[in-house]
């Protein structure tokens, strides 16, 4: 039984308040056994075509339109489900792994950047990530979970040259713009920014 007949949790975020933390149900994995995976499905009139999912304290929340019914909202939960949790598995994503992946991106393109911690937080909603040059911490949203490496990766640089330049000097984005694909991943983010409902965007020499 596939992800999206299971009988999801739903609420509707145009009426719900604002605290409101509705609970979850655990849906099997795709061949409908083996340990369940919560989901909760969140539906929005202002959401008209984009539709997204992500790990929030160990569950996935799917973002669907209003509009969505019937079988083609459960065609879609299932594969956003499906996608999230298999892109989870592919990338391992821990604090260790992403620790690792950003020693080897300082190593390439900021060489004299060293961090103290790089770990994944989910209460940045704003920011895709956040960098206390002090005490060398940087912090990535969740919401970067199940994006494409490259887009991560130009994020991770983003946020290892401040450990250099804690501002948004020329010689900080002389740094930052050394991983090649800075400006395709800002532009990148700004739609994902729009789908995800969210204000955060990853700043451009040029922005």
């Amino acid at each position: 039984m596939g992800l999206g007949q299971q009988p999801l949790f739903e609420i509707d975020q145009d009426r719900a308040p604002a605290r409101h933390r509705p609970p979850t149900v655990a849906a099997p994995g795709p061949a409908g056994d083996g340990p369940g995976v919560a989901v909760e499905v969140r539906t929005s009139n202002r959401r008209r075509k984009t539709a997204t999912a992500y790990w929030d304290a160990g569950r996935v929340v799917v973002l669907l339109p209003s509009h969505l019914r019937g079988s083609e909202r459960a065609a879609m939960v299932d594969w956003l489900v499906a996608r999230v949790v298999a892109r989870r598995g592919v990338r391992a994503a821990d604090d260790e792994s992403l620790r690792r992946r950003a020693l080897e991106l300082a190593a390439r393109y900021v060489p004299n950047a060293v961090p103290a911690s790089v770990r994944w937080v989910t209460n940045q909603h704003k920011r895709w990530g956040s960098c206390t040059a002090e005490s060398g911490e940087i912090r990535i949203s969740h919401h970067l979970q199940q994006v494409p490496d490259w887009v991560l990766d130009a994020v991770l640089v983003h946020e290892l040259a401040h450990l250099i330049h804690p501002d948004h000097s020329p010689r900080f984005y002389e740094l930052a713009e050394r991983f090649p694909r800075h400006q395709e991943a800002s532009s990148f983010l700004e739609g994902y920014a729009l789908g995800l409902g969210a204000g955060a965007v990853l700043p451009t020499g040029s922005a």
